[in-house]
């Protein structure tokens, strides 16, 4: 029998899971600072000079850390983007050909069907749409999701969209991930 939210909190899982596997080495992570409104930070506790990230949110987004120190976004009480930073890791971009067979080799068990990809030196993202295969032969439902990752200097972001996101949300995730800065913190 085929259960929905379980399959998605799997998917879900992988695909966190695939963009970590892209860094071979997991360095701790500072916990990000809720930002006003429309941008969320994340502190840079091994330099003097502090920096912040800014993660441009469409109108009406929040942010927020989560209990695992990911910064998360979307609409009010229901986030949709996920965003790990891994300091010094910007070397370990993946190429949108190497995600996108990560992407199927993670999801054997799912339809894949690629929406977008992009990628570029700092960026790369790839917009998909997954279904369970049932045992039957048939299909689960079809979900959006976001993969990808941004590198600010020798920084990695990781990002992801969260399970029940909508193709609408998934896009407006796309954008805010392409769109991540790192700011000079105010002296």
């Amino acid at each position: 029998m085929f259960h929905a939210p379980h399959t998605v909190l799997r998917a879900s899982l992988l695909a966190l899971a695939l963009l970590a596997a892209g860094c071979p080495e997991k360095k701790e992570t500072p916990a990000p600072s809720p930002g006003s409104g429309a941008s969320g930070g994340f502190p840079e506790r091994s330099t003097p000079l502090r920096a912040g990230v800014k993660v441009p949110l469409p109108q009406g987004w929040s942010a927020l850390v989560a209990a695992d120190s990911s910064f998360q976004a979307g609409p009010p009480d229901h986030p949709v983007l996920r965003v790990d930073f891994r300091r010094g890791e910007g070397d370990h971009l993946p190429s949108v050909e190497a995600l996108t067979r990560s992407i199927r080799e993670q999801f054997s068990e799912f339809q894949v069907s690629l929406d977008q990809e992009e990628g570029d030196e700092n960026v790369t993202l790839v917009r998909i749409t997954l279904a369970p295969k049932l045992t039957d032969g048939g299909l689960g439902p079809h979900g959006p999701a976001l993969i990808g990752a941004r590198r600010v200097g020798e920084d990695l972001f990781l990002c992801a969209t969260l399970p029940g996101a909508t193709g609408e949300e998934v896009r407006l995730a796309t954008e805010a991930c392409r769109d991540i800065q790192v700011q000079a913190a105010p002296r």
